[in-house]
């Protein structure tokens, strides 16, 4: 029997409550979802004029319409299926050759509003539309897949026979140093250390990386160079014998108090030996084909904007014009043949011209001049097809710098189109990633990059979160540690300018060569080697919040890249703080072990790789999210407190309900790790969980 209660006698609650009901229906919009994962696009990457299905989530029975919206279209989109839960919309685009913009528009009786990628909204900004970049796809191998990047001269010393000698050369100014003590820390001004690591090294420890779950190894630069990081290169076709194989190896040292090359008749021999150059590329060939029996990939470095004062297109060091074998550099001849590959301010300044431009205003690092040379232009982009190519056969660049080549925005754009072209042309499933800060969103346009190393939507995020510092450890921000709200939209607006082939490939670092490590910015100090000394980048650090940015970085959508030495507790302030020797036989085993198995779980479970995310719970210190796809449900919590807490997670919002049960994966705490198995129940839709001080938590829903 029905009871109708006349309105003037609701309570003013009833009143407004019937008022909202009859104007606008209640729409539930923590079931709204849709994204450009597999799950909700079919397919995920399509090609020209290839039809493809389009899909959103509602709660089930919640909405009157919804609307398809792309092309100044607005189709109604029809209930392809349902469950306990939801209903999911679809609707078919095809997007011919132009790239198309989409969203959906949702009503609930007089309510109207928009989901796109910032989620639901009551106004379309096209900033966040989805969108389809007809033929842009990127390589399955590299979609979620777990990198590991090595600093070559630290990793480890497999050959001491081609190790960089005291005195064998000057580098800015003064003679280079052996350090003969693999543990000696780097000094302040350590730019002329050379610990001796090179390819032989990381063919003697493939072992190491294959049980660490290693599927990509990226390599900074290896071309010969003077440096100790090689971002100075001399020459693109060769790795450089230090790392490689010496084989002839005459000449004489420097004196202690020598300040030029002339007389560095070791070094020329060395790097200008073709037998040696040959040999240490037959040796990198050895390493690269072992890697790939392994089913490991491998990534070069790529520095193109500019090369060092020591190459042999300019040779400002006269290492080639000594050796006799090469033609005179452009900063010894007008006649060079290299001459229009930098560009010369004084054009009556020769022999011997100092005035071209240098990055930066560094004279040691000058800028290749692209626009005044299409011989140097379309040598380099031989040297992206050389090494992608037979015989090397590698798996794609990273590239430095990148949009800082060329003097023009729209050349540098042109020039990363045709470079492109040429890799990809020789090599189909070759990875092109760029060093970028700030938004990719012009060169990730499936005609440049395939993404970039993600600094926006990953590293600093995590960051600020988890230890409220920058990531040079210059700031720490009181306001954003912790700070779950700030965390979630800074990642929502900055995964937004990712097409998701690029945001699925992009390399996600809690350090690396150019940023203080990881672990040294959990203690909340600011500081540098220069201020604050060596040993002040190992106190007070603490191993729970690290542990907590591995179960991030190991279940977030990009590819998890771990710089050497992160697994096993290495610390270290910025440059050259961060490039400590690798500490074979002082690994934190701990640490190694919880890397380990989230490495183990990430390549376990699909979801984990290319699956949706969804942000489930923020509240001070406390985040939880979701990634699930056909096969597995996933849920990732973490307590970044020194407290334990207590929270409810509404994991229904990824499709688990109250006939489900979860098992835990793995547990990290500040003491350690548990994979033992617990199992946890849901309650309407919830799931109640205890969390140790500064743990992380990752389950799944269980099959019995």
């Amino acid at each position: 029997m029905n009871i109708t209660i006349p309105f003037d006698q609701l309570t003013k609650h009833q009143k407004i409550l019937a008022y909202i009901m009859l104007r606008e229906g209640i729409l539930d919009e923590r079931a709204i979802h849709s994204d450009a994962t597999k799950n909700y696009r079919i397919p995920s990457a399509p090609k020209a004029n290839e039809p493809t299905k389009v899909r959103i989530r509602t709660g089930k029975e919640n909405v009157d319409q919804v609307y398809l919206c792309y092309n100044n279209k607005r189709v109604l989109l029809e209930v392809e299926r349902s469950d306990d839960l939801f209903d999911y919309y679809s609707g078919v685009i095809i997007p011919g050759t132009d790239s198309v913009s989409y969203f959906f528009e949702i009503r609930v009786g007089n309510l109207k509003c928009y989901f796109n990628k910032k989620g639901v909204v009551r106004e379309v900004d096209g900033f966040y539309n989805y969108k389809i970049i007809p033929g842009f796809d990127t390589p399955n191998w590299a979609k979620g897949a777990v990198m590991y990047q090595i600093f070559v001269d630290r990793f480890f010393n497999g050959d001491k026979t081609n190790d960089v000698l005291t005195n064998e050369y000057v580098y800015v100014g003064k003679p280079v140093k052996q350090v003969k003590k693999w543990n000696k820390l780097p000094e302040v001004d350590g730019i002329r250390e050379f610990y001796g690591g090179d390819i032989q090294g990381i063919i003697d420890k493939l072992d190491y990386l294959e049980d660490l779950g290693v599927e990509v190894i990226y390599l900074n630069p290896i071309f010969v160079s003077p440096s100790n990081h090689k971002y100075d290169t001399q020459d693109y076709d060769y790795v450089d014998p230090h790392f490689g194989k010496i084989i002839i190896d005459k000449g004489e040292l420097l004196t202690s108090t020598a300040t030029s090359n002339e007389k560095a008749t070791k070094y020329i021999s060395r790097v200008t030996e073709t037998i040696n150059l040959e040999a240490s590329n037959d040796l990198l060939y050895n390493f690269v084909e072992e890697a790939h029996r392994r089913d490991i990939r491998v990534i070069l470095d790529g520095v193109f904007n500019h090369c060092g004062s020591f190459n042999k297109w300019i040779d400002k060091e006269k290492i080639y014009a000594n050796s006799h074998n090469y033609p005179p550099g452009a900063y010894e001849s007008i006649d060079s043949p290299y001459h229009s590959y930098f560009y010369f301010h004084d054009k009556n300044a020769w022999p011997d011209n100092n005035h071209y431009d240098g990055w930066w205003g560094f004279d040691t690092l000058p800028k290749l001049n692209y626009e005044g040379s299409p011989k140097l232009y379309n040598y380099i982009l031989e040297i992206g097809k050389k090494w992608v190519s037979e015989p090397y056969n590698f798996d794609g660049w990273r590239l430095d710098v990148a949009a800082d080549l060329g003097y023009t925005k729209e050349f540098n754009h042109q020039f990363w189109r045709d470079y492109r072209k040429s890799v990809k042309g020789a090599n189909s499933e070759a990875l092109i990633i760029a060093e970028h800060y700030g938004d990719p969103n012009d060169w990730i346009q499936g005609d440049q990059w395939d993404t970039v190393m993600n600094y926006d939507a990953f590293m600093e995020p995590v960051t600020w979160f988890l230890t409220g510092m920058q990531k040079h450890s210059d700031e720490f921000r009181p306001d954003l540690l912790g700070n779950a709200r700030a965390f979630f939209d800074t990642m929502t607006h900055n995964m937004s300018r990712f097409h998701n082939p690029s945001l699925e490939v992009s390399m996600n670092e809690l350090s690396n060569h150019d940023h203080s490590r990881f672990l040294t910015r959990t203690n909340h100090t600011v500081g540098r080697v220069n201020t604050k000394g060596s040993r002040a980048a190992e106190v007070g650090i603490n191993l729970g919040i690290m542990k907590e940015a591995v179960a991030i970085q190991m279940t977030w959508p990009g590819a998890p890249t771990i710089y050497y030495g992160d697994e096993v507790g290495l610390c270290g302030w910025t440059d050259p703080d961060n490039r400590r020797s690798f500490p074979w036989g002082n690994e934190n085993k701990d640490l190694l072990s919880a890397h380990r198995e989230l490495i183990r779980i990430r390549k376990q479970y699909s979801a984990l790789k290319t699956g949706s995310i969804k942000f489930l719970h923020a509240e001070h210190n406390i985040i939880a999210y979701g990634r699930w796809d056909d096969d597995n449900r996933l849920i990732v919590v973490l307590n970044n407190s020194d407290k334990v807490k207590e929270v409810k997670l509404p994991v229904w919002e990824i499709g688990i309900s109250d006939n489900d049960t979860l098992e835990m994966l793995i547990e990290t705490t500040r003491e350690g790790l548990s994979t033992e198995e617990e199992i946890y129940f849901v309650y309407h839709g919830r799931l109640a969980i205890k969390l140790e001080p500064f743990s992380a938590v990752v389950m799944k829903t269980k099959v019995w």
